[in-house]
């Protein structure tokens, strides 16, 4: 039986174009196939894409987390003396939220504070005679190692006498330096 040669090139064609169809796409294997992210993420490209809260190679580390804990606080106010206390940052039921206890070395109630990646944001609140507000950022030092200090920009205001007590917040306010707060 005779075999047209165009028949046995166009099989012989279609072969190879079958065979490295198969080889490129095993080669072209899915990135995400052994990647599990962890709370919510998404997996993309081969790196996980984590959801508002988490952080970490595989969205395992709640970003809070790093904040919490004992500090110590150094500072001082546009119109305090310079002062040293602690204060505890504590974690609060929702992932994004914390707890500041013995904020500006006065208030009793806990300060209520937000975490977004390595900034603490305090929202407008008033407390015990006093309106304060004011953001942070988390940074890791030579003395501390990582995540041992945060630099916080605040204001004070007294709802008795209108006085603005402020902690690098305002820059238009002489004598005003950010507090820092080291573990």
């Amino acid at each position: 039986m005779k075999f047209p040669f165009k028949t046995i090139i166009i099989s012989s064609l279609a072969t190879i174009a079958a065979f490295t169809a198969v080889v490129y796409t095993s080669c072209n294997r899915d990135k995400c196939k052994t990647i599990v992210c962890a709370n919510g993420g998404v997996c993309n490209d081969g790196a996980c894409t984590c959801a508002s809260g988490y952080e970490g190679t595989n969205c395992e580390k709640v970003s809070r987390d790093k904040f919490l804990g004992n500090w110590t606080v150094f500072e001082k106010g546009s119109i305090t003396l310079a002062a040293q206390y602690p204060i505890s940052i504590e974690p609060t039921t929702d992932v994004y939220d914390v707890v500041i206890k013995n904020f500006y070395n006065y208030f009793r109630t806990p300060i209520k504070a937000t975490v977004v990646g390595d900034s603490l944001f305090i929202p407008n609140q008033q407390y015990e005679g006093k309106v304060l507000f004011g953001v942070g950022y988390i940074f890791s030092n030579v003395t501390y190692g990582q995540y041992g200090a945060i630099e916080m920009r605040y204001s004070i205001i007294d709802t008795a006498t209108q006085k603005v007590n402020d902690f690098g917040y305002n820059a238009a306010i002489n004598n005003s330096d950010p507090s820092l707060w080291n573990k």
